[in-house]
């Protein structure tokens, strides 16, 4: 009796020390808003093979911009145990519920590019979107100091919007008192869309006396909205266009003169370091102290920021091409 309990304990021993080993891998959740920018098969691509890199496994899901089926695949991918979420809402609000039922589980929660609200999120990971704001905004004033400028931001029910638009404001707001920029056009989109961008502006631009000097948009698709209504009413070209994210079709109008510039989102580096982040976290490893905080209405969520760069038909080579983003024959095509 005594050699089969030595034999027991050392076979207890010795499957213990291989589970010590080879501890279970860390499984995340990769939770996409949408596929409908080329950016975010970047983000996806990016963010897998570094998971990938560091041992882990992902799953990536993605929620065709409604909130419910967003709400539904977190709550599969809890059931299926996974070990950390990461997360690009489709609403700020609404995926707040998201991190609360993550939390039952005892599984963080990480919300990439864009913050989600008035929960208790365990981190935050984007670029500075008010500085974003501000890079637009300066580039146009520097070539414009003064004259008509409209704001066609991006959607109401992502925060970044507001980030964006405070960066605008911060640049515009002491022109505006001087007298020398008057703003022509204030709103927001619905969704991030080249649609949405083409109908505001095409029908503020049939206005009596409305042609502004620029127009400051949410983002790349918004931006390609606003050329075609700028094209249809001749006047493609001679308006000022800012836009973000660096997108194929927007580089290309603006090697045609079409748009002046956009900003670059370091994409790689956003989806590292989320992907370490979730790594450690789901190993249970504290992460480095070098974030700073953003306040989510809820908390000062700890938040990795990230600079953009303007790009712009000077120096699209030195930034987009030289860092592989995107390719020079396709955008001279």
């Amino acid at each position: 009796m005594k050699f089969v309990a030595r034999f027991f304990l050392i076979l207890l021993i010795a499957l213990v020390s291989i589970t010590c080993q080879n501890p279970k891998p860390v499984s995340v959740g990769f939770m996409l808003h949408a596929l409908d920018k080329e950016r975010w098969e970047s983000d996806r691509d990016f963010f897998v093979n570094k998971v990938r890199e560091l041992g882990g496994t992902v799953t990536v899901v993605e929620a065709g911009n409604v909130a419910e089926t967003q709400l539904e695949q977190a709550r599969k991918l809890l059931a299926e145990g996974v070990s950390v979420l990461v997360v690009v809402p489709v609403d700020q609000f609404a995926a707040a519920q998201i991190v609360e039922e993550a939390h039952k589980k005892n599984v963080p929660v990480i919300s990439y590019d864009r913050l989600i609200l008035n929960c208790d999120l365990d981190y935050y990971v984007s670029t500075d979107n008010v500085e974003i704001g501000e890079l637009q905004a300066s580039y146009l004033t520097t070539i414009k100091p003064a004259g008509k400028f409209a704001l066609i931001g991006g959607a109401k029910n992502d925060h970044n919007s507001q980030f964006l638009y405070l960066g605008h404001m911060n640049v515009l707001a002491p022109l505006i008192e001087k007298g020398d920029v008057n703003v022509v056009l204030n709103t927001f989109t619905e969704s991030w869309e080249e649609n949405e961008g083409y109908a505001i502006a095409r029908d503020f631009l049939v206005k009596p006396d409305s042609q502004p000097d620029a127009f400051i948009a949410g983002n790349d698709a918004i931006a390609i909205g606003v050329i075609k209504a700028l094209d249809e009413a001749g006047i493609a070209g001679n308006v000022l266009v800012a836009g973000m994210d660096a997108d194929l079709a927007n580089l290309q109008e603006i090697v045609k003169g079409n748009q002046t510039c956009t900003v670059y989102k370091p994409i790689e580096k956003m989806a590292t370091a989320a992907a370490e982040i979730a790594m450690k976290l789901g190993k249970g490893e504290e992460c480095e102290r070098s974030f700073q905080t953003v306040s989510n209405g809820n908390k000062l969520v700890p938040s990795y920021l990230f600079n953009g760069v303007v790009v712009n038909k000077q120096n699209l080579k030195l930034t987009v091409v030289s860092e592989g983003y995107q390719k020079e024959e396709e955008i001279f095509k």
